[in-house]
């Protein structure tokens, strides 16, 4: 029996994953997504043609992998309906290669309405949701009234898809949100509804499955499993800095209960970390610059988010946060991507502890969220060149190849490839 193998983010997210699961795909058999949905944008680019997926597995353009979409992930079938179009359209056709779990949840029209309607509940204290309706249906998932990709086929799929968007009307309303003048992608409640309804039809185009028995199957007969995940290990809702945190677990710990395996099948842990830090949204973030370098990091590396457009927030690479996502996720391995934002910089800075009212700790506190933390730098010289053309691990700068070993040398775990461009071609192996 194999084991099965995770890939995940280990910062708060746009590490590059997307990236690197393509890249390793030929070496697997399965491809399977165990949580998260639309708020997710991974990117790939080859060809020089960018691709953006949001629900679909990142090892769809490998027509001979199978990709699952498990039942931890939510599916909203509008969403889902685009993003199959867009690979018809690169000729690319899903359902030769992807499989749906029965049991993975639908993102109701209503639940889209309901993440618009707590933010605003919330004022100042929004989180900077996607609003891509993920917060409310986890919530019905854990409340047990939500809908899933099975029940679709039911019979009585309408009546129970009307009692659960009228209960949602009706959580709204006590926020006071006007439902009226609520719009997703420009259309209204009952106009997005029409077409959510439709793309239960392209859904339906493909193969349901109950994954769980799929998947370990598949360990049975030998063959080779990647778990994808999406967001990342600091947006944890246990362990990330909650409450600004998605609603699922992001660590491997959710593997198990996002695909139905035993731990004791889980392999390798490949952790994907940026060569400095990005945060979308709201929520501490010890080591953001709001200084000229922070806007050169964000300009320089296309820092703004794939689903939502929105700028992301830059700053130095946090080594007690990735000690902290080593630690929490059993990572064996580490992948670093986008050294080549700071070809240009004179000095490059590493965030080895934190300084909390006077006291240096490398722990990650309780108190993230409301205590002032002041991170401790560490500089490093610039490798001031360009990393275009290089094709081996060894080759690269003294200076960024000092700068990775003292990542290894902070978090214990080695370093098995850097990516030094958006282009698939560009990930260098670290000879073993």
């Amino acid at each position: 029996m194999t084991k099965i193998d995770v890939l995940l983010g280990l910062q708060w997210g746009d590490e590059g994953k997307g990236k690197i699961v393509d890249v390793l795909t030929p070496d697997y058999d399965v491809i399977a997504r165990f949580q998260g949905g639309p708020n997710a944008g991974h990117t790939l680019e080859f060809g020089g043609i960018k691709h953006v997926l949001h629900i679909i597995p990142s090892g769809i353009f490998h027509t001979d992998k199978v990709n699952l979409i498990g039942n931890g992930v939510l599916i909203e079938p509008r969403i889902f309906r685009q993003e199959i179009e867009e690979l018809d359209a690169k000729g690319v056709d899903a359902t030769r290669n992807l499989l749906v779990s029965k049991k993975a949840h639908l993102i109701l029209p209503s639940h889209r309405m309901m993440d618009a309607a707590n933010e605003q509940a919330k004022g100042n204290s929004k989180i900077g949701s996607t609003l891509k309706g993920i917060g409310p249906a986890y919530t019905d998932k854990i409340a047990r009234t939500g809908l899933r990709v099975g029940d679709i086929l039911a019979s009585d799929f309408r009546e129970r898809y009307i009692m659960l968007k009228e209960q949602h009307i009706r959580m709204a309303q006590t926020l006071g949100f006007d439902i009226d003048s609520f719009r997703i992608d420009g259309l209204g409640l009952d106009q997005y509804e029409q077409l959510w309804m439709e793309s239960l039809d392209t859904l339906k185009r493909f193969r349901f499955v109950n994954s769980e028995y799929f998947i370990n199957q598949c360990l049975r007969d030998g063959k080779r499993v990647l778990a994808e995940g999406a967001q990342a290990m600091m947006l944890d809702i246990d362990f990330g800095t909650y409450p600004f945190v998605t609603s699922s677990n992001t660590i491997t710990a959710g593997v198990c209960t996002g695909l139905g395996v035993a731990p004791s099948t889980i392999g390798k842990v490949m952790g994907i970390t940026k060569a400095y830090c990005t945060r979308v949204g709201a929520g501490p973030f010890p080591t953001e610059l709001f200084d000229e370098t922070g806007a050169k990091l964000c300009e320089l590396g296309h820092e703004y988010g794939a689903t939502t457009g929105r700028p992301r927030r830059c700053g130095w690479i946090d080594m007690p946060a990735l000690r902290y996502a080593c630690m929490i996720n059993g990572v064996t391995e580490l992948y670093v991507t986008k050294p080549d934002v700071m070809n240009d910089f004179d000095q490059v800075c590493m965030c080895t502890a934190y300084d909390i009212e006077g006291r240096q700790t490398d722990e990650i506190p309780f108190e993230y969220n409301t205590v002032p933390i002041h991170p401790v730098l560490t500089p490093f010289a610039g490798w001031k060149q360009s990393l275009a053309g290089i094709e081996n691990y060894n080759d690269l700068p003294a200076n960024l190849l000092s700068y990775l070993a003292a990542i290894e040398q902070q978090t214990g775990v080695r370093i098995a490839a850097v990516s030094i461009s958006p282009d698939r071609k560009d990930v260098l192996f670290k000879a073993q």
